[in-house]
């Protein structure tokens, strides 16, 4: 049986973390108990995840007397309190941070003779670990594999001339392959490379089932021809591929949740409010534009800041406005674009939304945009989601290279996180942009900075 001793940081990352090391022990110092207990009366999610944590060992109480251990799920685990006094000078560590003190049950459990995992999200606290010479291991469950391996929402097949024709021909094409739902494809003729077409594998098309019967022919999928066939929405254009294929999905109704990922300038938070002011404002699909974003600064914060709700937001929204000027600028006087975005703000039409107060809400039938979702935890996110009413899309956009969340990494934030979990959904689609389109200077420092 291994022992796994848990920093405070996995579970206020994860509290069902406690259960989650099947038929082995895991031990939390009582260090971590004084750290949630600092946690537990915030209004955040550390907050919530504190009060969750505490609740889930106050309930093990009954099971026996947790510093002896106490089960804790159905494998045969085992949870325990470890308040022993342990000699730290001789493990090389001061006392005086919790961090060392917690690290140092540990380093007891491992001159006991036990094999001892210590799990930390805390890259420094695992360095310190190693070099007591004790296994540690990031919480990862919730983990992709990597950002190359991210599924990326669209791919290219190779087909032959005839086939191309009765693409363009028939509107429909089915290829030997098991494309995931709304999956874009770019189908490049063998003897002419430089023809090609862009599809994608539309919702509702069935693809064959694999494997039912020993005769069953190999799995297929059918791809249809992009709905949007348009040049521009709103004055602005796709400039490249990845662009048309999340254009397509943004405009579809039948696709209820678009994941965007992609460098800075990729146009991905761009394309998401062409996208939802022509439905919303042009063709009245929705009732309201929704845009939210996680308050998390780059730099020092700028503190208190004074006045309503809509002006504490104003600063944390500069890159949506920055992005709505350039949408509406198109024949326009000076100064009427500023008009017409507070003109839109004022009939709530158009609605910034931090993500602070959305827990607990319902909201039907707005196109609802998420950016910056890199910053956000998977169970954050899914809270988002599970937010969405009836009528309701939407769109997560997010840089996972540029993650201000210090316990988060490109593969672990909850963007990247969903886009990978839910790619076999009928109602979702995802597209990772690799191109940057915002100017020359914004792609060199994509690139090479």
């Amino acid at each position: 049986m291994k022992c796994f001793v848990l920093d405070t940081n996995v579970l206020l990352h994860a509290p069902e973390a406690l259960r989650g090391f099947g038929a082995n022990e895991v031990v939390i110092p009582i260090d971590v108990l004084e750290e949630l207990d600092k946690f537990k009366s915030q209004n955040d999610e550390l907050g919530r995840n504190a009060r969750e944590v505490i609740r889930i060992l106050d309930r093990c109480r009954a099971k026996g007397r947790l510093g002896d251990g106490v089960p804790i799920n159905e494998k045969g685990g085992k949870l325990r309190v470890d308040m022993k006094p342990v000699c730290l000078i001789e493990a090389g560590l001061e006392r005086d941070t919790p961090d060392n003190r917690i690290l140092s049950v540990a380093y007891k459990l491992l001159k006991e003779g036990r094999t001892v995992v210590f799990v930390s999200k805390d890259v420094n606290v695992r360095i310190k670990a190693d070099a007591l010479r004790i296994t540690a291991e990031d919480y990862e469950t919730d983990k992709i594999t990597t950002m190359e391996e991210l599924y990326a929402g669209w791919r290219e097949v190779e087909v032959g001339e005839d086939e191309l024709k009765r693409f363009f021909d028939d509107h429909r094409l089915e290829i030997p392959l098991d494309l995931y739902p709304n999956e874009g494809v770019l189908l490049r003729d063998r003897s002419r490379a430089k023809r090609t077409a862009l599809g994608r594998r539309m919702p509702g098309e069935a693809r064959p089932a694999a494997g039912t019967a020993p005769t069953c022919a190999a799995p297929s999928s059918v791809v249809r021809p992009l709905a949007f066939t348009g040049d521009q929405l709103l004055g602005i254009a796709p400039r490249n591929l990845e662009q048309r294929i999340a254009l397509d999905l943004l405009l579809d109704p039948a696709v209820n949740l678009v994941t965007l990922v992609g460098r800075a300038g990729t146009g991905k938070t761009l394309l998401a409010l062409v996208a939802g002011l022509h439905l919303t404002v042009r063709m009245h699909q929705f009732e309201k534009l929704l845009v939210s974003r996680p308050i998390m600064p780059l730099g020092r914060d700028l503190g208190f800041l004074p006045g309503t709700k809509e002006e504490k937001l104003e600063p944390w929204m500069k890159p949506i406005f920055d992005n709505m000027k350039f949408i509406l600028r198109e024949k326009r006087e000076p100064g009427e674009v500023s008009k017409k975005i507070a003109e839109l703000l004022r009939s709530w039409i158009v609605e910034m939304e931090a993500l602070t107060y959305i827990r607990g809400r319902s909201i039907h039938d707005q196109f609802m945009i998420v950016d910056e979702c890199q910053n956000l935890t998977p169970h954050e996110v899914k809270t988002i989601i599970s937010r969405a009413g009836h009528e309701t899309k939407l769109v997560l956009t997010g840089d996972p290279y540029q993650i201000d969340n210090p316990y988060l990494d490109s593969a672990s934030n909850g963007l990247t996180y969903v886009a990978e979990k839910l790619k076999g959904q009928e109602m979702t689609g995802h597209v990772v942009f690799t191109k940057s389109e915002r100017s020359p200077l914004a792609s060199v420092a994509a690139e090479v900075l």
